[in-house]
């Protein structure tokens, strides 16, 4: 067990598996929406890990591929047909809905995988490399920038253009009502959290249900069918 937690696979194995759903799921369903965005994000990691923009590759590869095996995992266990943790439900349950839009969905996926899935990859990061938050903090910034970055990108390809987007037009309230930079600082805050309470499992355990839940709750809020 011990080997397995220390063994970090390539960018590469997570790519293959997310180019993999992107075949399989139709253009519609509201996972390969979110799928879609967030292989253009681990395209992005791979290529700046390539061009040797990460201080230390070899952290910055191990947050990447835990960050990703956290929402693999939660697409292979709707696919056995068991429930995936709190944060993801509302996604996989309204991944056919009408009356969502994408960019709906997008932001659902995201939240739900920066949130809570971040928090958690930075503690199982941690316990892979032996070392302290602190230590990845440069990493987790610079994944951090690069997905705002690409949130421009993301507005751009799913929000409907500038005549049809209204000030009226409920989705523009909704985007309105998340922001990927305090996510990304309450996702700092709850990891560094997270590791001080390691040792408390009772506590730690209680910790990361909450905010499983609470990031649920943010996910189906977001996923609010809207009129057309």
């Amino acid at each position: 067990m011990a080997q397995l937690e220390h063994f970090t696979p390539p960018v590469d194995a997570v790519l293959a598996r997310m180019r993999a759903l992107d075949a399989e799921l139709s253009e519609r369903d509201g996972v390969a929406v979110f799928n879609r965005v967030y292989l253009a994000v681990t395209e992005e990691v791979d290529r700046h890990l390539d061009a040797g923009k990460f201080p230390d590759p070899r952290a910055a590869t191990a947050l990447d591929v835990r960050f990703a095996e956290r929402y693999l995992t939660a697409v292979d266990t709707v696919t056995r047909g068991r429930r995936p943790p709190a944060c993801w439900r509302p996604l996989f349950q309204f991944r056919r809905h009408p009356g969502v839009r994408p960019m709906q969905f997008a932001l659902a996926g995201i939240n739900a995988h920066i949130g809570h899935d971040l928090a958690l990859a930075v503690v199982d990061t941690c316990r892979t490399l032996d070392c302290e938050p602190a230590d990845l903090e440069d990493e987790f910034d610079r994944v951090g920038d690069l997905l705002v970055s690409l949130e421009e990108r993301i507005r751009e390809d799913l929000m409907p253009g500038p005549d049809l987007l209204q000030i009226a037009d409920p989705l523009t309230h909704l985007l309105g009502s998340w922001s990927l930079e305090r996510a990304r600082d309450a996702t700092w805050a709850a990891a560094r959290a997270l590791w001080v309470l390691r040792r408390c499992e009772d506590v730690a355990e209680e910790f990361t249900e909450r905010l499983d839940a609470a990031v649920g709750f943010a996910g189906r809020m977001l996923l609010t069918p809207l009129p057309d």
